[in-house]
């Protein structure tokens, strides 16, 4: 386990994880999409609804986790935003407009019926035990939702990331950078980058989530005053909202200590970083063990001595078991960055056991899938198979904090954030399980919903076009596959119909959480449920399947019949 997880992260280029590129439909399909999910998302913005509505209930049937899961994720240059998109930080800043639970932007208005259940509100999710099993997603920030305030079907993301052709073709090779993007949003006059952080922060508190881990990737440039951004649009939309800083030991290029210690308090000073009750501020550097147990008891010390700062070391490492008892001395808790597949997650419960026995905390990871085109190499998730199992773990392992890997790491292929390709599947579904975690009950099942998920080509296809890097499974991933999941939130018991490609079929699925595996065939898919002959929800992949690709793309697509799904030929 340690070993697969070394490799993924070790395999990274100059910086940390990070590129996905588009499918293998080409441009012009990609601007479309943009296009179309761009008008949708704002003809959705219409409503204002609390997120966090009723409290929630049991559910009797517990969900399966699928299998257990396997290797760990890793690596990924650091893509800071293209040149002349910069803009100069604000003196002031403008009040955020959905403080207090208003709609902005494509993020803000999740219909009572977007998910199957009823979230908690934020007393119960924020206060007694709830409240110490905290949930942060990762946040990277060279993907933030817009890389230069331009429409969406002609901004970077799309004439850069998306096509591999882009910055000048240094990312044809592996057929582009990126294979999803964030979902677009409207351009904005004033400080649009401290609007759209806002909007994210809004977008994670909606689900449930405590706050972001920011990976800090440098101690200056773009990234560095987004990450500066970021502290002050959370605080503005939530006090409550917290920002956890892991400083990435992959791509800082000091060696002083002092150095670090410096920024740290510059961004810890701010009131959203994450502090414990006793006011120790957390740190949780990113391959912490690039560095020596020394080196980082020198970086506490100066916080202490020359900023006043407590810190609560909490070390994340790509080898827990090689590094946990050298840092003990020094540390609050542990994590690890954890694996990206179904298979070989019961290592997780040796590592909670681990972290618990030497009386620290434990930070869970829990992922969606990782497909990295730039390194060629990428984990069979098993549609929602990884999602659950990791989720599961965290659950029935007695982990402290989870961590989302990732937010919006879009070259790794594992953001949470709603997405071009997945629209809010993901997170949804995280917020059904998040609620179990950090109330301990299940939540009780009030809307049939249904989600699908698939990739779009088959896993052995070979790409047509200039890719000449294609990507192979990481060592201690499970098999590749190739199949459509129906994953289904029931009320009642129920009929679920189906049609993958010309293939037609139903199954019976029982109240509480159902999944179906069905072979991928060329084609769309799609499911309906059916209940004393009346539709009860439905739902349809808005990417067909096809034999023939042009450039690879191996993530697993998804959509909810929870939310109107946009696709590829527009309404």
């Amino acid at each position: 386990m340690a070993a697969d997880r070394r490799t993924e992260r070790q395999a990274r280029p100059p910086s940390h994880r990070r590129r996905p590129g588009f499918r293998g439909r080409g441009p012009v399909v990609a601007l479309l999409v943009s296009a179309f999910l761009l008008a949708g998302a704002f003809a959705a913005t219409g409503a204002v609804w609390d997120p966090f509505a009723d409290g929630a209930g049991q559910n009797a049937a517990v969900p399966a986790p699928g299998a257990p899961g396997s290797a760990g994720p890793g690596a990924g240059p650091t893509t800071g935003a293209p040149s002349g998109t910069a803009q100069p930080k604000p003196a002031t800043k403008t009040p955020d407009q959905g403080a207090t639970g208003g709609p902005a932007g494509s993020e803000a208005p999740r219909s009572a019926g977007a998910l199957p259940f009823d979230l908690p509100q934020p007393a119960v999710l924020r206060s007694g035990k709830a409240g110490k099993k905290l949930v942060f997603a990762h946040y990277f920030t060279p993907y933030p939702l817009s890389l230069d305030n331009a429409p969406a079907d002609g901004d970077y993301y799309t004439r850069n990331y998306l096509e591999p052709a882009g910055e000048s073709g240094k990312h044809e090779r592996y057929g582009g950078l990126l294979r999803d993007r964030p979902l677009p949003v409207a351009p904005k006059g004033g400080d649009w980058e401290y609007a759209n952080l806002q909007q994210e922060v809004r977008t994670a508190r909606a689900a449930g989530i405590d706050g972001f881990t920011l990976d800090v990737l440098s101690l200056s440039g773009k990234n560095w005053e987004r990450s500066n951004l970021l502290m002050e649009a959370a605080r503005s939309v939530d006090p409550a909202f917290k920002i956890m800083l892991m400083p990435d030991m992959t791509s800082l290029k000091t060696d002083d200590p002092g150095v670090l210690a410096d920024a740290l308090a510059a961004l810890g000073k701010a009131p959203a970083a994450h502090r414990l009750g006793d006011g120790r501020l957390v740190v949780s550097p990113f391959k912490a063990e690039a560095k020596g147990v020394e080196w980082w008891t020198r970086v506490i010390a100066t916080l202490k001595s020359k900023h006043g700062i407590g810190t609560a070391f909490v070390p994340l490492f790509l080898d827990f078991g090689a590094h946990s008892g050298e840092f003990a001395p020094i540390s609050h808790g542990f994590s690890e960055w954890g694996s990206r597949s179904y298979v070989g997650q019961e290592s997780s419960t040796r590592d909670v056991e681990r972290a618990h026995g030497m009386g620290k905390l434990w930070m869970q990871p829990v992922s969606v899938q990782d497909a990295r085109p730039n390194q060629g190499i990428y984990d069979e998730a098993g549609n929602t198979a990884t999602l659950r199992s990791t989720w599961q773990h965290a659950i029935d392992d007695g982990a402290d904090w989870v961590q989302l890997t990732t937010w919006n790491d879009y070259s790794e292929g594992s953001q949470f954030a709603p997405s071009l390709h997945n629209g809010y599947a993901y997170l949804d579904l995280t917020s059904y399980y998040l609620t179990r975690f950090k109330t301990g009950s299940w939540p009780k099942v009030v809307r049939d919903t249904l989600y699908l998920t698939a990739r779009t080509q088959f896993a052995a296809a070979d790409p047509t076009g200039t890719q000449s890097l294609v990507m192979a499974p990481r060592k201690g991933s499970a098999a590749p596959r190739d199949t459509v999941e129906v994953l289904s939130f029931l009320t009642e018991p129920g009929t679920v119909r189906t049609a993958v490609g010309p293939a037609t079929g139903s199954h019976e699925a029982a109240a509480g959480i159902h999944s179906e595996l069905l072979p991928l065939r060329a084609g769309s898919a799609s499911a309906v449920l059916v209940r004393a002959g009346k539709t009860r929800a439905e739902v349809e992949l808005p990417y067909p399947v096809d034999h023939t690709v042009s450039v690879q793309d191996l993530q697993y697509y998804a959509a909810t019949s929870g939310r109107e799904e946009p696709g590829p030929g527009g309404g």
